[in-house]
């Protein structure tokens, strides 16, 4: 029998310039799977209470201009027959912050650029996009980067329960990288993370068109 997907979900690898890391190598992990659904709270940032969330003494290296896969699964222990209950539909988004130490940053606060985001078209969810890829969000690294040290922070977002305020359920975690091979051309303007978007505040099964959904978040960054 086929595992069957179930509930919440974790970031839980990543893999980069073809190299698959072992599960929370170079990831804050939590050990629940649980939502954060206060947009005012600093766990915001990279996941934290009520989901007690680990440390990372390693930093992952990455190219400029690759694409890496932030690999989502139910638990720690999931295969990717097992990445988030199909129902849990919403946005999926991936932001990066430039830092001196990516082991001992926070991530609370501004800094935060983001580098992908994907929502609602052709009738489907971007984390229905996620799940049917194997538990794969597949994020590109902008090639004008300066080389340094960042936190990744990949986020998927459930909106079933988005009717009221903190109904939303958003699942984040944060990689810490050390980026190579970048142009340096670039100066992202950044932002804080928390924030009360339309796009957390909606019932999804009223909607009549793609337009009707506003991803949230800042505006995305591009090399051009």
């Amino acid at each position: 029998m086929a595992p069957i997907a179930s509930a919440h979900t974790i970031f839980t690898q990543l893999t980069a310039d073809g190299k698959t890391y072992a599960v929370s190598y170079g990831i804050r992990t939590p050990t629940y799977d649980g939502p954060q659904t206060d947009v005012s709270s600093k766990n915001m940032a990279c996941n934290g209470a009520p989901n007690p969330t680990r440390s990372s003494d390693k930093i992952i290296p990455v190219t400029a201009g690759s694409n890496v896969s932030a690999v989502w699964r139910h638990t720690l222990e999931s295969g990717p027959g097992d990445v988030m209950d199909p129902g849990h539909k919403g946005p999926v988004m991936a932001y990066l912050k430039k830092v001196t130490d990516a082991k001992t940053d926070t991530g609370v606060g501004g800094g935060w650029f983001k580098i992908q985001e994907g929502g609602y078209a052709n009738g489907q969810w971007a984390t229905n996009t996620v799940i049917s890829n194997k538990g794969n969000q597949v994020i590109s690294i902008p090639k004008c980067l300066a080389d340094g040290q960042y936190l990744l922070r990949a986020e998927m977002v459930a909106l079933h329960g988005a009717r009221s305020t903190n109904g939303a359920q958003l699942y984040m975690e944060c990689a810490q990288i050390e980026v190579t091979g970048g142009t340096g051309t670039a100066n992202p303007k950044t932002y804080n993370l928390q924030s009360n978007d339309p796009g957390l505040l909606i019932d999804i099964y009223s909607m009549k068109t793609t337009a009707a959904y506003t991803i949230p978040g800042p505006p995305l960054f591009t090399c051009s």
